[in-house]
């Protein structure tokens, strides 16, 4: 998924149905990834899509000793590049939780 095929979306979403909530959520760790969300009220019932953009992992170093007691320690390298991934929640009900839902299939 593209930025500029999230923004098409993003826009078709306000045109035509019910925003509850959109908001931008900013992290510092795992490289700086930013998450972008809105839930919606649509004809499945009340949808939730995150737009998640995150660095790419170059390299991963594990720090260990063979000491009894002593710690494992990762570091991740990350790049400049970011990767994008959507995900795509659906409310239910009966649980009062979101579930995830496979976002290759829905006609986005």
């Amino acid at each position: 998924m593209t930025l500029e095929k999230w923004q098409e979306i993003i826009g078709k979403i306000k045109d035509k149905f019910r925003v509850e909530n959109h908001e931008m959520i900013k992290s510092d760790e795992a490289g700086g990834e930013d998450i972008e969300a809105i839930v919606f009220h649509g004809p499945l019932g009340r949808i939730k899509l995150e737009f998640i953009s995150k660095p790419i992992v170059l390299d991963k170093k594990t720090t260990y000793s063979k000491r009894i007691g002593s710690q494992t320690t990762v570091e991740y390298v990350y790049g400049q590049e970011k990767i994008n991934k959507l995900r795509v929640y659906r409310w239910d009900e009966g649980q009062n939780d979101w579930l995830e839902m496979e976002a290759k299939n829905l006609n986005l």
